[in-house]
């Protein structure tokens, strides 16, 4: 079963790299998965021969996608975010550029429920009326 690593969770046995074998173990993720985020060039595992060797840089970035998918951002979002790691040594306008993102993703997702909320409610009224037997007007 796998363990479903997130960005916080160490490497319990503190490597510097990484199998593919290893990261999907890890992450719970398949293979084909992780050749797709390189050919988007989200992560960039080294070549030794054939096999693809990945960095802690690569496991955290793989982190980064991971969680961001979860939570419904884009690819593309996703690629903005992690890239602005290398732009400033002090990460600051990766801070702020993430925190814009998950503050808009919020209000998306808090109208999302509030649509949701009175779907809800409008379906309730509709069993309840069905359920006293009042007549529905003809369509």
């Amino acid at each position: 079963m796998p363990a479903h690593a997130t960005i916080d969770t160490p490497d319990a046995q503190n490597r510097h790299s990484y199998t593919i074998s290893d990261l999907s173990e890890e992450f719970g993720v398949t293979a084909r998965a992780l050749r797709f985020y390189e050919d988007e060039g989200l992560i960039a595992p080294e070549r030794v021969g054939l096999a693809r060797v990945y960095s802690k840089r690569d496991r955290a970035r793989l982190a980064w996608i991971l969680r961001g998918k979860r939570v419904g951002f884009s690819l593309a979002d996703i690629r903005e975010m992690i890239d602005l790691y290398d732009a400033d040594p002090e990460r600051a306008e990766q801070r702020r550029v993430t925190t814009e993102r998950c503050q808009q993703k919020i209000a998306n997702l808090q109208s999302q429920r509030d649509d949701i909320d009175a779907a809800i409610a409008e379906l309730e009224t509709f069993i309840a009326t069905l359920k006293k037997g009042t007549k529905i007007p003809a369509v």
